[in-house]
This record gives structure tokens, sequence and C-alpha cells, in this order.
């Protein structure tokens, strides 16, 4: 038996199926037995761990692992089951491992990396384990070798999702768990219908793991998926979790005829550039289609930054999506990454002053500010960074308050943002999303969003945002939900 762990990294009540680990059951279905364990909906799962080990046999535990949250709930685990079960192979895949593999290869309780693309590496690996075959030559796998060095084998191409048979949602324990309330819908579930993306920004995680390739689903098949899930559990939303789910408008059109009559509602992410260049009559399919909020990643109000980040967009496109867009009923939800490492300063004014420009274009946009934090990128770190940041070597330093805040951008401690700066992002930050709370906040009552409404609209208005401490002391009554945070 293959175990298949995917560690805590949300509230039990923000659970999303683990698509991670549910790619991985897809190949092996009818080649070996498996059991997931997901952290998210087991409350013991370091038990099930242990049951599974001493009354099955365990050939290999695998390991999905983002960074953050759920880097930090994987490591007692795997600690926990190589000092009980020292004779089973730990891998680790996902995006912790593929960012920061030799990281993870200093933990002694981690054997293999899968990194990218895991289906075919896994597959592979698990023929190497049982047969006389080498490690060298598993693409995409890194390891340690016989005198403790890593290796980093060459990367993997990337294939299409169409190549790798459907989820098996049922095999998951008490999948119905999982179809949860959203501002979406009542059952809401998730669904992933590309992968990677083929831009290149130098601030941008994905980058370094997809090298700017992307894969991307068939219309009719992700719509036969979405038919599947509405007929088993009765579903009425999803979130698309692709990075690029608008490739072109050819194939955005056909998905959009294809779902619209399944009538679900959906959010997803899309570049901005691709989506302005779109016709009206596609927007309205899109909508038609249930296309809700759309995420932007519109990163900085000023154009020399956008540059700098090779991001190939301008403000002023951004501009005009923000108002072009809400003719057609859907939300846009731009995000920003604020801090220039060369001049944080001017960056932040000119991105603050930015925003209140989309929020009079389009009132209902929607508005995420986060602080940039540097990861590994081919084309080096946006910033020129490389020389005024040194990475953790172990998961266990990663796990540390330090750089666990730097993950979750809770508190980055970079070199180049002062802290009176970092306030003055944080404090516009709650002043903003205290005046428009976010329509995903399901739980925030009528009256909780009028009292931050009140408290707020004067700062606003007077663009006064030092010392917010009414808004501060409001959120011990009620709490603004931070979409952000629960991407992480």
């Amino acid at each position: 038996m293959i175990i298949l762990l995917h560690p805590r990294s949300t509230k039990p009540k923000n659970r999303r199926f683990p698509l991670a680990v549910l790619s991985l059951a897809a190949v092996l279905q009818g080649k070996e037995d498996y059991f997931i364990v997901d952290g998210n909906s087991d409350p013991q799962p370091q038990t099930t761990l242990d049951r599974l080990a001493q009354n099955s046999n365990v050939t290999l535990l695998a390991v999905s692992v983002m960074p953050g949250p759920q880097m930090v709930a994987a490591i007692p685990l795997c600690r926990e089951f190589r000092l009980k079960h020292p004779l089973i192979p730990i891998v680790w895949g996902g995006y912790f491992p593929s960012l920061y593999p030799d990281a993870a290869l200093n933990a002694g309780y981690i054997d293999f990396v899968v990194r990218g693309q895991g289906e075919d590496t896994f597959l592979e690996l698990i023929e190497v384990l049982r047969t006389t075959r080498k490690y060298a030559g598993v693409k995409g796998l890194s390891y340690k070798d016989d005198f403790g060095l890593h290796v980093h084998n060459a990367e993997r191409p990337l294939r299409s999702p169409n190549d790798f048979p459907w989820l098996p949602y049922d095999n998951l324990p008490n999948a119905a768990g999982y179809i949860l309330p959203t501002f979406l819908g009542r059952r809401t579930v998730v669904h992933q219908a590309s992968i990677g993306c083929p831009f290149r920004c130098t601030f941008c995680g994905v980058v370094p793991i997809y090298q700017g390739r992307q894969r991307t689903e068939e219309p009719e098949r992700t719509a036969a998926v979405l038919g599947h899930l509405k007929r088993k559990y009765n579903i009425d939303s999803v979130q698309f979790y692709d990075n690029n789910f608008f490739l072109s408008e050819s194939h955005s059109a056909a998905l959009a005829k294809a779902i619209e009559p399944l009538n679900l509602k959906w959010w997803c992410e899309g570049r901005i550039d691709t989506v302005l260049r779109y016709s009206d009559e596609t927007f309205r399919l899109l909508k038609k289609a249930g296309a809700t909020m759309i995420f932007f990643g519109a990163e900085s109000g000023s154009d020399w930054v956008l540059q700098q980040m090779n991001k190939k967009v301008t403000t002023d496109q951004t501009m005009k999506l923000a108002a072009r867009i809400r003719q057609f009923g859907i939300v846009p939800e731009f995000s920003f990454v604020v801090g220039n490492p060369k001049d944080p300063e001017r960056d932040t004014h000119e991105t603050i002053g930015f925003i209140r420009r989309i929020k009079r274009a389009n009132p209902d946009a929607e508005i995420i500010v986060q602080h940039y934090i540097p990861t590994p990128h081919p084309d080096g770190m946006y910033g020129d960074v490389e020389a005024k940041i040194e990475f953790p070597r172990t998961p266990e330093e990663w796990a540390t308050e330090r750089w666990y805040n730097f993950t979750t951008r809770h508190d980055p401690n970079v070199a180049w943002l002062p802290q009176r700066l970092k306030r003055r992002i944080d404090n516009f930050d709650l002043v903003i999303n205290s005046r428009w709370p976010t329509v995903q906040d399901i739980q925030l009552p009528r009256w909780g969003r009028a009292m931050l409404r009140c408290l707020s609209g004067w700062r606003y208005s007077l663009g006064f945002y030092d010392f917010p401490y009414e808004l501060e002391w409001a959120q011990r009554f009620v709490t603004l939900r931070k979409p952000r945070l629960e991407s992480l």
C-alpha cells in the first residue's frame, strides 16, 4: 500500500478537494493499493498513519507540501513516521520541495523529492524502488546518493491534463465533506483545468517550477468532469485553481459554451492583457456561463515596477479592464505585490494612489494587497535581491516564526522594506478592506459590514491611514476575511 498524505493547510470549514494527492491517486488507480490521509478532514492524521503502517504493507509515504501552514504541519508527521517506521521511504512533492529541493533533502526523514508535475515521476519512482533500475534515469526526481550528496535529475516535460485519468473523488474518506458553502454557492468544489503558466514574471514562484510552460484541459473534458460532480454531489459552483485560466479567446469561448448548461457559478484567475483583448461577445459568454469573479495580478500601480517584474502589462491596461468588465457584471479581484526592493517608498505611494483610481472606475473591484517576498527564479529574482536574502536550509528553519511570517507575508522582515512603510501598507489594506469588505466573506454579518464601513469611511475619504485603532478594535467583534491568507 502507498499512503498519500495531504497535511493540514487550512481550517476544516475551508477545506477543498486535495487535488494534488487525488492526481497521484488517479494514476495509481488499478495499479497500486493506496489510502488518502488528509489533515484538513482527519483530526488525528498521525494516528491514522500509524494504523495504516502497522496493519498494511506500506511501501511508500508520499506527502504533498505547500509552503506555509502545510509545510509546518508536514514536519512533525513525517518526523514521527520515520522514527516509528524507519524502513518506509518518504517522498515530498508539491510547491515547497519543488522550489526548495535542497532544503527538503536536508531533512533526515525525507528520502526523495518529486519536482513539478508529479504523476509520471511518482510512478517511475515506485518502479525504481521495486527493481534494480537506477534513480538517475527518473526525470523530475531529486534524491540523496550513497554519499549523502544531493542529486537533481533533469526536468520532466509537461503533459496535458487530458493525458491523465479523472480524479477518483469517491476514494476520499467522506468526499461529500469537501463540498462546502462559499460566496459562489452552497455547494462549491475546486477543479484545475490546466497546469503551469506561459509567462515569466520575476516575482512569481510558478516560473521556476514550470519554466514558462502551460498545458490545458480540453473544454469538453472540463465540462464532463464538472457535469459528473453535479450529478454525483449536486454542486452549484466551482473555484478553478489554474494559475492562468484564460489562455486564448477561442478556448475561453469554447469552454464557456461547454459549461453554460451546467448552471454553475465560478471563480478563476486570468491575465489582464489576455482578457482585455476579448470581444464583448466573449465577455457575455463568460458571464452567461457563470463567471462571477476573476482574479487578476495587477501587481503594481507603477509601470516602471511592472517592467522590472517582467509582467508585460501596463497600468493603463489594468484601468481599462477595471472599467470595461463592470458592464458585464463580473467582479474583478486585483492583487498587488507592494514593496519594490529598489524604491519601496515610491512604489507604495504610487500603488495606493492607483488602487484609489481603480475603485473610482469600478467600486465593485476587490483589492488584495500583499508584501513582496522573493522566491528562487531562473531569470534572477525581482529587485536583484540575491545578495540581500539567504533562504533557510532545512524545513525546520522554514517553520520558525521568522520564516513562517515571511512565507505568509504576515511580517516578511525583508531588508528593503522599513517597518514604518510596512505599517503604512498594512494600514491601507485594513482601511480599504473595511470600507469595502469582500463579498467572499459569507460569515460577516450585515451589521458588521455597516460598522466597518462607517468607521473606515472618513479615513478613506481623507486618505488618512495611520493609527487605525478603531478598526483594530472593531475586529474584536468582527473579523475581516483575508482571501490571500486562505490561499496559502
